[in-house]
């Protein structure tokens, strides 16, 4: 079958919840993926970092196929032999105590939501249902009914009310409108460190530490979601250690799974994740041991082969040399690590027709936000690569 026969039968038989280039992925290798015409293409998303350790990594591989042979689901009716040294092993290398894996992002983003509430009510002495948590404008955590209710994206929200109360939101950026929203009702802020879904939106320097000090003044904890912006994407193990900011609550996923099996988790210390009683909450599939020995084999491949160190390194150099393209479309280069936005000018036409046009010359990188063509290769790509990418990509940025 040819592209536009596949194409033609998912659009027949699928929701059209995505917008998806058309380009149709059969197989990939590292930084690399190929369609069913053979077609060779960089991938720069690395499915919204998911994949930050490359494709089909031969650890990762090796240790899904030897624990599928095993055994690969109990429930958490029963323990697992490879559950708890996934929960030492995040431990060891996140410095967090304790851990609740689930499954996908938003799991995790409800998991934390859920924590935080409970938290306000027996520890911190909030009235029973009354907490609130303080959210930003533009934020990306997921798209249930509850994280929904907090995003200012309307796509994402108009035609799925009435919403679930108790979340305050605030301008991405300002720390003193966290602080003004602050009530003795305040359980959580959550943030993003980078908003990448938002159009890779860096905040202002000293922001995250600003809201740090601002919750721990209030008695408020801080949640930090690192689903797309953790685990080494941003040249460091978390976005947050930028400002030398060590949230109450860690949000993961995507790269804990290497690309391979859903896993995502909730990171935080014993005082905060203990007070979870059996039956309050869980997931049939998290913490299962095929998902759990991925999540074993991708981490100790981001400390093995320094891949923080690398997206540093890379990061820097690509958005160097972007930022050096002259383009009368480009109105910013923006990022850290190897997560990169380029935004461009309102008359541009918008980031789609771009990221079609590298499509056709050998590149995949997708538009967020209308004007935001985002750059984000796994980790694994290495500086030759970066070279033979740059010609094309300014090409593409100068076209008319």
């Amino acid at each position: 079958m040819n592209t536009q026969e596949f194409i033609q039968i998912e659009e027949q038989y699928g929701a059209h919840n995505y917008h998806p280039l058309d380009v149709v992925i059969e197989k990939a290798e590292g930084v690399w993926v190929y369609d069913v015409e053979g077609n060779r293409y960089l991938d720069c998303l690395s499915a919204y970092s998911a994949v930050n350790q490359g494709h089909v990594h031969p650890k990762i591989l090796a240790a899904l196929v030897e624990q599928a042979q095993k055994v690969t689901l109990t429930s958490r009716a029963f323990r697992n032999d490879q559950l708890p040294l996934l929960y030492k092993e995040l431990s060891e290398i996140t410095g967090y105590e304790m851990s609740l894996p689930m499954n996908s992002g938003a799991e995790a983003v409800e998991t934390a939501l859920k924590l935080a509430r409970k938290w306000a009510y027996t520890v911190k002495g909030v009235a029973r249902h009354q907490a609130e948590i303080i959210t930003a404008t533009g934020n990306f955590h997921g798209r249930t009914i509850s994280i929904v209710s907090f995003s200012t994206e309307p796509a994402y929200r108009d035609d799925f009310g009435p919403f679930t109360p108790g979340f305050v939101t605030v301008p991405y950026g300002d720390a003193a409108a966290i602080e003004a929203a602050i009530t003795p009702n305040t359980a959580a802020v959550m943030l993003e460190p980078i908003q990448g879904e938002g159009g890779v939106i860096i905040p202002p320097a000293g922001y995250l530490k600003r809201v740090a000090e601002i919750c721990k003044k209030n008695n408020v904890l801080f949640i930090a979601d690192e689903i797309q912006t953790g685990l080494c994407r941003t040249g460091k193990l978390f976005a947050s250690h930028h400002e030398d900011v060590r949230p109450d609550m860690i949000v993961v996923g995507k790269a804990l799974s290497g690309g391979f099996y859903p896993i995502s988790a909730v990171l935080a210390d014993t005082k905060i994740l203990g007070i979870f009683k059996p039956g309050e909450h869980g997931s049939t599939f998290g913490g299962n041991p095929l998902a759990a020995a991925v999540a074993r084999a991708a981490l100790r491949v981001l400390v093995d082969e320094k891949l923080a160190e690398r997206a540093t390194e890379l990061g820097n150099y690509f958005m160097e040399q972007l930022s050096e393209i002259p383009s009368k479309h480009v109105k910013e280069v923006r990022g850290r690590g190897l997560l990169i936005g380029v935004e461009l000018n309102k008359d541009s036409g918008g980031a789609r027709r771009f990221c079609e046009a590298l499509q056709h010359k050998g590149i995949l990188a997708k538009e967020t936000h209308d004007y935001v063509i985002r750059f984000a290769p796994p980790l694994v790509i290495d500086k030759e690569t970066i070279d033979w990418a740059l010609p094309i990509v300014r090409e593409v940025l100068q076209m008319s």
